[in-house]
């Protein structure tokens, strides 16, 4: 989502949670001055980043960009509502932009070539899953490592670390869901 402000989204639930710059980076195991520069739009973080900065709040990603309830909830979704929460080489294109609430998380997700998750391995609450659907996907749990193609999926609780790479000259295409949506 180009549109959202993510130093500004920030700044707010830092101040919310009563967090001065230094605590949270103290927390995140980041710089004081990648929290000031993230704030004030100056630099925009990868997915893994955020996430290990939300996690020093602690706040998931999802969570992180629905902070803003809406009303009704939606049923359906067109490929142009999906909203985008990464950047980078990896989209993550989210179905619904509110999950407060929700059980279930589900991702729309591209890996450019190369594209991966981080050196640092995700771990965070509750299971995931996913399919390939299309290019090859280099997946990591527990120090166990498989090269996934089309039709082959992966499924495990994300207390595990994990990581994910897309290896191959070509993108890589999924769909995954998360449960509680945490990441």
């Amino acid at each position: 989502m180009a549109d959202v402000d993510i130093g500004g989204r920030l700044r707010s639930l830092r101040l919310a949670h009563k967090l001065s710059q230094r605590q949270l980076a103290r927390r995140a195991g980041v710089t004081n001055s990648t929290i000031s520069l993230i704030e004030s739009n100056g630099t925009n973080p990868s997915v893994g980043a955020l996430k290990r900065i939300l996690d020093g709040i602690p706040i998931g990603l999802a969570e992180f960009f629905a902070i803003e309830p809406q009303g009704k909830r939606q049923a359906f979704y067109s490929a142009e509502e999906l909203v985008e929460i990464g950047k980078g080489g990896i989209s993550y294109r989210q179905v619904g932009g509110d999950l407060f609430g929700r059980s279930l998380q589900i991702l729309s997700e591209r890996y450019e070539p190369g594209a991966d998750t981080g050196t640092v391995p995700l771990v965070h609450d509750g299971e995931e899953g996913g399919i390939i659907l299309s290019g090859r996907l280099e997946v990591s749990v527990d120090g166990e490592r498989r090269i996934l193609g089309p039709g082959d999926a992966y499924y495990f609780e994300s207390k595990r670390p994990h990581r994910f790479r897309c290896v191959g000259p070509n993108p890589c295409e999924l769909i995954s869901a998360c449960t509680p949506p945490t990441f």
